[in-house]
C-alpha cells in the first residue's frame, strides 16, 4: 500500500497498543511519516526505530498538548474499551476516562493547529433496529440500553469534531467501524471482545465450548487490515466530518463464528453450547457501506475464514 499523502508529514497514532492503533502504525511505517506514538500503561507492540514512542496520560491536558506539539495528522485511536460483561455490570467503566481523552486532544489538536484528526467512533451509536444503519440515522432515537452511556460518549465526541471542524477549520474524519478482530488484538478476559475472547477458549482446549447468548446475535465483522487500509485513505478524502460507516458487508451470528473458530483451529471435538442468561450486548447491528463505496472507493474484505485463520495463526505465536 503506498500512502504519498503522508511522506513528510508528522503522523501521531494516539492509542498506540490497541488493537486498531498498533496496526496502523505497522501500515505506516512505509508511508514516509514521522511517527509519533502514545503508550501508557502497555509496552510498545510494534517495536521500530523509525517509531517516537511517548508515554502519555490522554485524559490529562498537559500531556495532550505536549504529544500534538508540530504534529501535522492525528489518529485518535486511544480509548478505554471492555467486553460484554464489564459492559453490563459496570457501564460506567468506559465513560469518564473516554470523555477527557477525547475533549482534551481534540482541544489540543486544534490549539496546535493540526491540519487532519480522525476519531474512531462506534456502530453503538445507532439505535437500535434489524437493517443496515446509514449515516444519516446515528442520532435517531437513543441507542441500545446497554449501549447507551457510551454510545452518547460517541455522539458527544463526533459533535465536539465536527464543532472544531466548522468554526476552526481543521479537517475532521469520523469512521463508525463495524466490529474489528485481528492480529495484535487484545485476549485477556477483562478487555477481549467476542472473537478473541473464542479463539482463546477454544484454543485453550474447552469443550464444550459455552457460548454466552443464543448465539443467534448478528454482527458484521472486518478484519483489521482491511479497516486500516480504509481509515489511512478516508483521512485524506472525507476530511469534512461526515461520519463513515466502515463495515465489511457481510453479516453472520455468532453461533457461526464460534463454529468457524472452531474449524479454523482444527479443533473439530469441540462441541458449542449457548447461555442466554450470560452477559451480551444488542442483537442485531448491521452497517450500510455504500458510503465507503462511494466515497474512499475501498471495498475489498479478506474473508471471515481467512481472518479468523490469520488471527489465530498470530494468537498461537503468543502462547
Amino acid at each position: 500500500m503506498t500512502l504519498p499523502f503522508y511522506d513528510g508529514k508528522t503522523v501521531l497514532v494516539a492509542g498506540a497498543t490497541g488493537l486498531i492503533g498498533a496496526n496502523l502504525i505497522k501500515a505506516l511505517l512505509s508511508s514516509g511519516a514521522e511517527l509519533r506514538a502514545t503508550i501508557n500503561e502497555a509496552p510498545p507492540v510494534i517495536v521500530d526505530d523509525r517509531i517516537e514512542y511517548i508515554t502519555a496520560d490522554l485524559r490529562e491536558e498537559a500531556d495532550c498538548k505536549r504529544v500534538v506539539d508540530q504534529v501535522d495528522i492525528i489518529f485518535h485511536c486511544a480509548a478505554d474499551t471492555s467486553g460484554a460483561a464489564v459492559m453490563v455490570n459496570n457501564p460506567m467503566a468506559q465513560i469518564t476516562g473516554n470523555v477527557l481523552m477525547n475533549t482534551r486532544l481534540m482541544e489540543a489538536a486544534v490549539l496546535a493547529k493540526v491540519k487532519n484528526f480522525l476519531f474512531i467512533s462506534s456502530s453503538a451509536v445507532y439505535p437500535p433496529g434489524k437493517h443496515e444503519f446509514k449515516e444519516d440515522e446515528g442520532f435517531d432515537g437513543d441507542p441500545f440500553d446497554t449501549y447507551f452511556g457510551v454510545a452518547w460518549m460517541k455522539r458527544y465526541a463526533e459533535k465536539l469534531l465536527t464543532f472544531y471542524h466548522r468554526r476552526y477549520g481543521m479537517n475532521a474524519t469520523i469512521i463508525r467501524p463495524s466490529n474489528v478482530y485481528g492480529p495484535l488484538d487484545k485476549f485477556d478476559p477483562e478487555r477481549s471482545h467476542v472473537l478473541p475472547a473464542l479463539i482463546r477458549r477454544v484454543e485453550s482446549g474447552e469443550n464444550p465450548l459455552e457460548v454466552w447468548g443464543s448465539g443467534q446475535e448478528v454482527r458484521d465483522f472486518i478484519y483489521v487490515d482491511d479497516f486500516v487500509r480504509v481509515i489511512v485513505k478516508a483521512l485524506e478524502t472525507c476530511a469534512d466530518a461526515e461520519p463513515l460507516n466502515v463495515p465489511s458487508g457481510r453479516l453472520t451470528t455468532i453461533a457461526e463464528c464460534a463454529q468457524i473458530i472452531v474449524d479454523q483451529g482444527d479443533h473439530t471435538e469441540t462441541r458449542l453450547t449457548f447461555d442466554p442468561s450470560k452477559p451480551t450486548t444488542i442483537p442485531y447491528r448491521a452497517l450500510d457501506g455504500s458510503g465507503v463505496a462511494s466515497r474512499v472507493g475501498d471495498t475489498e474484505r479478506v474473508a471471515l475464514e481467512d481472518g479468523l485463520r490469520k488471527t489465530i495463526e498470530w494468537y498461537r505465536t503468543t502462547l
